[in-house]
């Protein structure tokens, strides 16, 4: 083949009739979307849906992902597309991977995401394996976040629309796993333009609402779900003052949740209260004002790292991290302990920074996505 070869959208050097595309399809009009648009430029696609917990007791449920609807919608779309649909049990594995860690997280007294769980070792390992076997040339997948070329390789940047904006969920991405996927709707303005493409392919999820919930969650019902997982975890214990004051009873620690205000039942204090650490040995909820919960240091372990050069090659480097999903980006400094843990600095305190969440690293200038690590609470 010729060397000025133009390359397709998908980055390679062969005409796209020729070049095959594992689509991750949960069955909402995101991932329905890159299945139709990459049929519709000519792509050899097959898609691929997950099958990741038992679906006929969630077939009913709303507001969340691959569950017996979503699997339907998703056949639905391949149909009218044209290109074969693939449903693939990883129930055990899902299970394993991340419903198990989720509940165990929990008990321990941490504020999990499963969602960064889930696709580090499920959807980014375990079927990005399964395109490869599919001899695909890639894996596409329909989140908001872009994969770019840089000057020597590829870079994940934050989506174009900061309100879609996933990089806090794809953070562990490995730099393999870059080189393989691809994210075609990270640089759409908004999902305005998602939902006008889907109406334009015909496609029967085009008015689909949003995924609102964790898919495995219920109504949002954490606790709930924990309790089935691991009976007895509910335990009750003391509601604690930092002062040491016993304030009232809790009905189980898994109910709570660092920064929480809401729900303590220790009302007619003179002051605002916030859960500022639960005290897992002790089985306490430990509450005191709100200036307890900012905090400046963050340890971190877990380290993926997509920047230039080694983690652990400077004993400092410049950044904007983001703490939560829902927070901005905000400057800080990393110290490296080793190759996969660190210490950040916050340059403006942060408050309700809770082990089991993730803080994401992105350049000071620019889009580009660093990596991150797992916030846990140190030695």
């Amino acid at each position: 083949m010729p060397l000025d070869t133009a390359l397709n959208s998908l980055g390679f050097a062969k005409p796209a009739s020729e070049t095959r595309v594992v689509v991750a399809m949960s069955g909402g009009v995101d991932s329905s979307v890159v299945a139709a648009q990459l049929k519709e430029e000519g792509y050899d696609v097959v898609g691929v849906t997950l099958q990741l917990y038992d679906h006929g007791a969630a077939l009913a449920k709303k507001g969340a992902c691959c569950a017996g609807r979503d699997i339907h919608d998703a056949r639905r779309v391949a149909e009218s597309m044209g290109f074969p649909h693939y449903v693939l049990d990883y129930e055990n594995t899902f299970r394993e991977a991340v419903i198990d860690e989720f509940a165990d997280s929990y008990l321990a007294g941490a504020t999990p995401v499963p969602c960064i769980r889930c696709n580090e070792r499920v959807k980014f390992k375990d079927l990005l394996a399964t395109a490869k076997d599919l001899d695909a040339d890639c894996m596409a997948t329909g989140h908001y976040i872009r994969r770019e070329m840089g000057p020597t390789r590829a870079e994940l940047h934050s989506a174009a629309d900061a309100n879609r904006d996933q990089s806090y969920f794809l953070f562990s991405t490995t730099q393999e796993q870059l080189d393989y996927l691809r994210f075609p709707l990270g640089g759409l303005a908004s999902k305005d333009e998602t939902r006008a493409l889907a109406a334009r392919y015909g496609l029967s999820v085009a008015d689909k609402p949003d995924s609102q919930d964790i898919c495995f969650v219920p109504n949002g019902n954490y606790a709930a779900v924990i309790e089935k997982l691991r009976p007895g975890a509910a335990e009750p214990g003391e509601i604690v003052h930092a002062d040491g004051r016993v304030l009232g009873a809790h009905r189980g620690l898994i109910h709570y949740t660092v920064g929480q205000r809401r729900g303590l039942g220790i009302g007619g204090l003179d002051e605002p209260l916030y859960v500022v650490k639960l005290d897992v040995d002790a089985r306490r909820v430990v509450v005191g004002p709100k200036e307890m919960l900012a905090t400046r240091r963050v340890p971190l372990r877990e380290i993926n790292w997509l920047g230039e050069g080694g983690f652990a090659d400077q004993a400092e480097r410049e950044v904007l991290v983001r703490v939560r999903s829902t927070r901005p980006p905000a400057p800080a400094v990393i110290r490296p302990i080793n190759a996969t843990k660190a210490e950040v600095e916050l340059l403006s305190p942060e408050q309700g920074v809770s082990p089991g969440q993730a803080c994401v690293f992105y350049e000071t200038e620019g889009t580009r996505v660093l990596g991150g690590g797992w916030i846990w609470k140190g030695h």
